[in-house]
């Protein structure tokens, strides 16, 4: 059983806090931010227990921001639903498959996926979205595609999913970043769950640094969701945010997993 340091735990209550503000601010940066944490800060010493009890503090840090985001009105909920709900199934195929896979090479392609995100964020960052967008029957099949797809990523890696639930929403909808924001909390939530269950089932979980970790969280939250409405109203400030921190976590992962790997 893993035992960690009381000073372990208090960093990861301040990681917690950081994971929280990065979740209201983009809806997206949950895992991508709280594996490489408590690898390398907290010092979680097996890989694939970091990705289960991230997963299940992000999914509890969502469900607190998805609260702070409805007040403010930036949920599409019928496109949320739908989204989380094609996702799911795919988060629980995935989830299993990753238990599978040697921890660090996990770690080495989920950074180069979020390259790839972050590119196509800074590609679109010029377009507003449309304020008033419905997910109706015409869209229902693209808006479950991109939802089955990026289900099965998140839970493939083990992460919450946002950094790529929010461009899946944008480019099944149109909708503006921030209610991309906002909606992708609802998904977060319910695939980080489900990822966890399945880690949990196998007993990769750490529940006392997950408690620690959502306490903290939740306080970085509403700060995070503060600043994303400031972002928002200039025009491409928040995407350009959402990518340029994908980049920076992606480059550290890719060197710290690298040379775990020898590479």
């Amino acid at each position: 059983m893993l035992v960690l340091e009381p000073l372990q735990y208090l960093i990861g209550a301040a990681s917690g806090s950081l994971v929280g503000f990065t979740l209201g601010l983009v809806g997206g940066g949950g895992s991508i931010l709280a594996v490489p944490l408590m690898v390398y800060l907290v010092g979680v010493p097996a890989p694939h227990v970091a990705i289960g009890t991230s997963a299940l503090a992000v999914a509890a840090n969502a469900g607190a921001n998805l609260l702070t985001h409805a007040r403010q009105g930036t949920v599409k909920w019928r496109c949320a639903g739908m989204y989380a709900a094609a996702g799911v199934l795919g988060a629980l195929a995935g989830s299993s498959l990753g238990k599978a896979f040697d921890g660090q090479k996990l770690l080495f392609l989920f950074a180069l996926l979020m390259l790839v995100v972050g590119v196509l964020m800074l590609r679109g960052r010029a377009d507003t979205g449309n304020p008033d967008v419905q997910c109706k029957r015409e869209n229902a099949p693209r808006v479950i595609a991109f939802g089955s797809a990026t289900g099965l990523f998140s839970g493939f890696f083990g992460i919450g999913g946002g950094f790529l639930i929010v461009p899946g929403l944008i480019a099944s909808t149109g909708m503006p970043m921030l209610s991309a924001v906002g909606s992708s909390l609802v998904a977060v939530t319910a695939f980080g769950l489900t990822t966890a269950a399945n880690y949990a089932f196998s007993g990769l979980v750490d529940w006392a640094l997950a408690a620690v970790f959502i306490g903290g969280g939740v306080l970085g939250g509403i700060a995070g969701a503060a600043a994303a409405r400031r972002l928002a109203a200039r025009k491409g400030a928040l995407n350009t945010v959402f990518a340029v921190l994908i980049f920076v976590v992606a480059g550290y992962m890719l060197w710290k997993s690298g040379q775990a790997l020898g590479m």
